[in-house]
This record gives structure tokens, C-alpha cells and sequence, in this order.
């Protein structure tokens, strides 16, 4: 079976589930992981003759729903390839314009605090990014904890992992320049509309909350950040489209200043960052 072939058969399958371009890119990513190729190689080698090992397995498990990302147990994240599995929340693009805005304001050598780290994606990266920094990545899922350290050694980067609770107190991790966190912020109350490879697979704990209380971790986050950020110190959230308002309404009554509320790649207010 060629590339063409291959990409072709894992679209077909796979084409119930998602739109046209989101099924080519799943079968793109497959493929090319599983050949070694990348997909600038795509265009020369679509008539390779190539063997996929287990690709009906593969093509079963994205028919059922699984995320392609646990499939093939890695996620890419600001240029980095990121080992995921179920029980850890898969880094999505938007993301990483938050890392991008935490790289626009930390100097060398700045104490950065992840909250909530999953995998690790934010704080990896911006380990790899920011000279000299020193990040610690907090979660309380014993699951993530071992796979952002694992993902922290294959890839060389200066983060200490530590098991903290977002929502209890976290000041004896320190002082910190800058605190960036991609907590939980999905109401419990549109897991019905949601797609079923997001609510069968990935950890519920890392994307709901209470309809009753959405703000919980970021207040508690924010409320920690008054003791925790030195003086003039960032706080960074990716947040849910419709929280904007309130979020920057908290941080205000907190006190932080210089507050920005901004919207993502595909237009919905995502990121809020305030100062100390």
C-alpha cells in the first residue's frame, strides 16, 4: 500500500467522525509518524510503497473515538514532540499563544510557577524558551506528575515537578516572577454538546468544573499569586470564552493592575494576563 493509499483508507474510516480537513490532518499525522516522515516529505513520497505495522488497530481505535494524540502516545507542542496518555489532558494549539505571551514579558533567569502542568507542555517549553529560567510545574494527578517528569528527562529541561493542590495554599514552593496556569474551566453543563474523543478519553478532572462555581481555581490561583509573585510579578490564565469579564473583574478586586484580556487564533477570548 502506498502513502496515498494509507492516508486514504484512515480518512475513509475515519471521515463519520470528523470534518474533511480535521480527517486528512489525523490520517496525515498517523502516516507520517508512522513512516518517519514529515509532512513536508508528504508530497515526494505519496507513492512510496510503505508497511504501516498494526494499522488496522490504529484505524479501530480513532473509529472509536480515541484521540489520534493517545494513539500514538505523542502530542506536538511549540516545537516539541510530548509523550500522552489517557489520564493526562492532550496540550492543544491555543495554548501556545499563552506560552508565546509568557515569553514576551519573562526575563532570563525567571522563577515561573506552571499550575496545573499536565504533561508539562507550558512548562517545558517555556524552559526551553527563556534563557536561564527556572520553572516549577505543580499538579495533584499522580498520573500527570509521572508523565511530565518523564517528558521533562527525555527532553532536557530545567523543571522541578512537584505534587501541589491548585486549589489549597501553594506558598511554600516559593517566590515567583511570573505564574501561569491552563486550569480546569469547562462548565459541567456542556459536556452534553461536547465530541466524544474529548469526553470519553481525556481526564475530566483537567477540563470541568462545577456550573456552580466555574471561577473556583482560578481564585484560588489568584489568591495564592498576592503572596507568591514578587512585586511587579505576572499572573498568566488561559480561560474559557465566556469567563472573560468576571476573571478580569476577581483579579481587579485582588488588586493586580494592567490587566489584559485577549482572544485566541480563532476569536474567542482565551488568555487573560495581570500584574502584581
Amino acid at each position: 500500500m502506498t502513502l496515498r493509499e494509507s492516508i486514504r483508507k484512515i480518512e475513509s474510516a475515519i471521515t463519520p467522525l470528523y470534518d474533511t480537513v480535521e480527517a486528512t490532518a489525523i490520517a496525515r499525522r498517523v502516516v507520517c509518524s508512522s513512516c518517519g516522515y514529515d509532512f513536508s516529505q508528504l508530497v515526494v513520497h505519496y507513492d512510496d510503497e510503505v508497511e504501516i505495522a498494526d494499522l488496522e488497530t490504529i484505524i479501530s481505535e480513532l473509529v472509536a473515538a480515541r484521540p489520534v494524540q493517545y494513539v500514538l502516545g505523542t502530542a506536538e507542542f511549540c516545537g516539541l514532540q510530548l509523550s500522552v496518555r489517557e489520564g493526562v489532558l492532550i496540550p492543544r494549539p491555543e495554548t501556545e499563544e499563552l506560552v508565546e505571551r509568557v515569553v514576551g514579558v519573562a526575563d532570563c533567569g525567571a522563577r515561573i510557577l506552571d499550575v496545573g502542568t499536565g504533561s508539562g507542555a507550558i512548562a517545558i517549553s517555556l524552559a526551553k524558551m527563556v534563557e536561564g529560567t527556572e520553572v516549577t510545574a505543580v499538579d495533584i494527578s499522580e498520573q500527570a506528575l509521572q508523565v511530565a517528569l518523564e517528558n521533562v528527562a527525555r527532553i532536557g529541561a530545567n523543571v522541578t515537578v512537584v505534587k501541589a493542590d491548585a486549589l489549597g495554599d501553594m506558598s511554600h514552593l516559593g517566590l515567583f516572577d511570573i505564574i501561569v496556569s491552563n486550569p480546569p474551566y469547562i462548565p459541567q453543563s456542556d459536556i452534553a454538546a461536547m465530541h466524544a474523543n474529548v469526553v470519553d478519553y481525556e481526564p475530566h478532572t483537567a477540563l470541568f468544573v462545577a456550573d456552580n462555581d466555574p471561577l473556583c481555581f482560578y481564585r484560588s490561583i489568584a489568591q495564592n499569586g498576592v503572596t507568591m509573585l514578587k512585586d511587579g510579578g505576572w499572573l498568566f490564565f488561559e480561560i474559557y470564552e465566556h469567563f472573560g469579564a468576571e476573571i478580569v473583574e476577581m483579579l481587579e478586586a485582588l488588586g493586580y493592575r494592567d490587566t489584559h484580556l485577549e482572544k485566541d487564533i480563532f476569536g474567542k477570548q482565551r488568555m487573560v494576563w495581570s500584574r502584581r
